[in-house]
């Protein structure tokens, strides 16, 4: 998979089912996900792009909330193609 056609999505879904089936990745993922970021794909991410990793638990969840601040028109141009929103809820029952 190449640098040029990889969507946020497409890294979020190939990185949570390769950390779901080899627990030595997914630790590597938590440690340091820039440098699981580039086993998985091959390349390093964007310069300024950095990522968290948060182990969600039933008694644990993250909520991610938008930027606050107004976008330059660097940023603007960086997501005007729609917004992806990679937080996972747990439903109310396992609350």
């Amino acid at each position: 998979m190449s640098s040029e056609n990889v969507t946020l999505t497409d890294m979020r879904d190939a990185l949570f089912e390769r950390a779901a089936g080899d627990a030595e990745f997914r630790s590597r993922l938590v440690a340091d996900p820039k440098a699981a970021v580039k086993e998985e794909f091959g390349f390093d991410a964007p310069a300024g792009l950095s990522f968290e990793v948060h182990e969600q638990t039933s008694k644990v969840a993250h909520l991610v909330l938008p930027p606050s601040d107004v976008l330059d028109e660097i940023e603007l141009a960086q997501v005007a193609g729609g917004y992806d929103n990679w937080a996972f809820i747990p439903p109310p029952s396992e609350w």
